[in-house]
């Protein structure tokens, strides 16, 4: 092997165990984002260590839920009243309503949002900003 292959060989494995590090800084939401509860992994309790950004992506609003080890989950926010889907997931979402609060699993994870909750008997068109209300509006 010549020594320009040899260069070319190390270069590229330095950057991909530049790029591959568990220390690679990952963006997270900025200061002030809304909190919510969430419990990442089996066995793990709730606590308000998530923060939430939300934006309009062609004309859906996403939620980006950052955990605190820089992992995330994006949501969208579903307009028939169901509260949120996973995005960009293979695992399966369960939805559930605790009072006011919409509980969200994905996989080992789970999240507590603020749910806009309407009567049963409320028209569709009051319910159309329906879902999940984290806080930043």
């Amino acid at each position: 092997m010549n020594r320009l292959a040899k260069l070319a060989g190390a270069a590229a494995l330095t950057f991909c165990t530049a790029a591959c590090s568990k220390d690679v800084d990952q963006p997270q939401a900025e200061e002030g984002a809304p909190t919510i509860e969430c419990s990442l992994g089996e066995g793990s309790d709730f606590g308000p260590d998530c923060m939430v950004e939300r934006e309009e992506i062609d004309g859906q609003t996403v939620l980006t839920v950052r955990h605190p080890d820089g992992g995330f989950r994006r949501f969208v926010q579903l307009n028939d009243g169901q509260g949120l889907a996973e995005l960009d997931g293979a695992d399966e979402v369960n939805r559930s309503l605790d009072g006011s609060t919409l509980v969200i699993e994905v996989g080992q994870d789970s999240y507590r949002f603020d749910a806009n909750v309407r009567d049963a008997e409320e028209g569709a068109e009051e319910g159309a900003n329906e879902g999940a209300d984290e806080g930043a509006e």
